[in-house]
């Protein structure tokens, strides 16, 4: 049995197809939302974060023999956990991430941290709009509400928990974009245009997270991005395809059936 974080588009598709294949999955997201999706599909799921002890828990009560990662790129603390209760329960650990892509281009520039975006927004001013989710929104929110000559519009799932984190820190209902995606470039600069965004904050998730649309559209009308590179995790059995994840585990469980 295979222990498979998820929780993305693309997750969900290779867990389909891990179970097209024969094998038995248990599949972890965070939001209920995510565990219909997985559970429209046949899939069993678990909903909740997992600590490295919860994972080691896991591992020992059900039996698993695999961990597969296909957690969101900048889901950092969840992959780390993963990888290390894998290690110490002695199973293997797979990675799949979807692909880089390259924004090294005029109008973009490139951070390490939220905190760096934070900084950078805070020096250039103007509206500046949020696409990196609710989970930082904190970092932003100290550094730029309130401040004059600036602006900032939050654009995020439209969550129950988000709602209550953007009041909790006192975001303006005026500017909150509840909306999920994906998008189209012509959706974003609608939305770039209706709120006259001058910069635009981003994460590096990739071609499915519809990162290069909400670039282009930016591009084209003028509008500054900031753009927070992957975390550097280094990762064991990584892979950016389906078809390299399922020979991996497929040859796994041929060495462990023979």
């Amino acid at each position: 049995m295979i222990l498979f974080l998820a929780g993305t588009s693309d997750a969900r598709e290779l867990a389909i197809k891990l179970k097209e294949e024969g094998y038995q999955l248990l599949t972890t997201v965070v939001t209920d939302n995510a565990a219909i999706e997985l559970k429209k599909a046949g899939l069993d799921v678990y909903v909740g974060r997992l600590t490295s002890e919860d994972f080691l828990q896991f591992i020992n009560e059900r039996g698993f023999e695999a961990i597969v990662d296909a957690s969101h790129p900048f889901a950092e603390e969840a992959s780390k956990n993963a990888q290390s209760s894998a290690k110490e329960a002695n199973i293997p650990y797979i990675r799949y991430e979807r692909e880089s892509q390259s924004f090294e281009q005029e109008g973009i520039t490139l951070v390490d941290t939220y905190g760096e975006a934070a900084e950078l927004a805070f020096e250039k001013k103007g509206v500046v709009m949020l696409t990196t989710g609710s989970k930082t929104l904190q970092t932003f929110t100290s550094k730029l509400l309130n401040q004059p000559d600036i602006r900032v519009i939050a654009r995020m799932l439209p969550r129950k928990d988000n709602m209550e984190k953007c009041e909790q820190l006192g975001f303006p209902q005026k500017d909150i974009v509840a909306i999920q995606g994906p998008f189209t470039r012509e959706f974003d600069q609608a939305l770039y245009k209706q709120y006259g965004v001058t910069v635009m904050i981003t994460k590096e998730s990739g071609k499915v997270g519809s990162v290069d649309e909400k670039v282009e559209a930016a591009r084209e009308l003028g509008i500054e991005t900031i753009m927070i590179k992957r975390p550097k995790i280094k990762y064991e059995n990584a892979y950016s395809s389906f078809l390299g994840v399922i020979n991996h585990i497929n040859d796994l469980f041929k060495t462990a059936n023979k």
